[in-house]
């Protein structure tokens, strides 16, 4: 006779589970440690008797050896290690039988996240306090981290890097009153949908450049439909100053501005600058990311030179 272990997924609403665990939880005495486990209530519901109660692990082995025992877990690591080495011990061991009820999908941490996040707001002084306008040097510093570590190639640490920048993204809309991460979430979806027809629609698409095409087309219909005026609007003006120069003549020259429009803007340092800024364009290059580079390098530089004087 087996022990059937049911397993279930706090991210998933209790109650909605798989056809082999309510098969599972009908085919013999089911058992729980917890009087807290969310599924109790649906399956009383439905029927199904639990003994709740603490459970030797070694016992419930042995009993499965002549009756079919139907364990509903609930954070049961311990358990499950106990009840394996329980059976090892055994002649004849029963067979150990693990069930999903519920399992996460893709994405289902994130739930995790929004949970955390609504109790800070409620419970921390700090967090409670917060607006959109005081967490915007957190953003800022967070997104420039993410770029560190990815210049650095150590992509090790841009898993944690990232959990920092999507806090954020889940903090301002839990600041938000007009919305919230559902909103943040399908306006993202809905904008990827109708952007990517060669993905979702009829639309045929076989390389980047045909792809950067239609995006760009889409974008355009999008501003007209808005009443938007200029091609240039929606470039935050916030960003640095390189690649917001390159932002800015991309978009232009994109939408067929002449090129003599970026000729002799600015004077003196200035419009070197932007000559830079527009060589660099031109020869498929970041100017930011160019002079980041350069940075980099003369930091370097610097430390060897202090090391060597030291």
């Amino acid at each position: 006779m087996p022990l059937i272990v049911v397993t279930t997924s706090p991210r998933v609403a209790p109650g909605l589970l798989s056809h082999q665990a309510w098969q599972a939880l009908r085919s013999g005495e089911v058992l729980t440690a917890s009087a807290a486990h969310p599924q109790l209530p649906y399956l009383a519901e439905a029927g199904v008797e639990v003994t709740v109660g603490p459970q030797n692990p070694a016992e419930l082995v042995r009993r499965a050896v002549g009756a079919t025992l139907v364990w509903l877990a609930m954070d049961d690591e311990d358990f499950l290690r106990a009840a394996g080495h329980a059976a090892l011990a055994l002649d004849e061991p029963p067979v150990i039988e693990i069930v999903p009820g519920s399992y996460d999908l893709p994405g289902a941490r994130v739930l995790d996240l929004v949970g955390v996040m609504d109790r800070l707001r409620v419970e921390c002084p700090w967090d409670r306090k917060q607006t959109h306008e005081t967490l915007v040097p957190y953003l800022l510093e967070e997104a420039y981290e993410v770029l560190e570590t990815i210049e650095h190639g150590d992509y090790p640490a841009l898993r944690e890097e990232l959990g920092d920048l999507l806090l954020q993204v889940v903090f301002h809309a839990r600041v938000a009153e007009s919305f919230d991460i559902d909103d943040v979430a399908e306006g993202i979806v809905e904008k990827l949908v109708r952007r990517h027809p060669h993905v979702f629609g009829s639309v045929t698409a076989e390389t980047a450049d045909e792809v950067n095409d239609n995006w760009e087309a889409i974008k355009a219909a999008e501003r007209a439909e808005k009443g938007t005026e200029s091609i240039l609007d929606g470039v935050p003006m916030g960003q640095p100053s390189l690649s917001l120069a390159a932002q800015l003549v991309r978009r232009a020259e994109r939408s067929g501005a002449p090129e003599a429009l970026a000729q002799a803007v600015g004077q003196g340092v200035a419009r070197e600058l932007f000559d830079l800024v527009r060589r660099a364009q031109d020869a498929g290059l970041d100017p930011e990311a160019e002079l980041r580079a350069a940075a980099r390098d003369y930091r370097e530089r610097v430390r060897n030179w202090e090391t060597r004087t030291t």
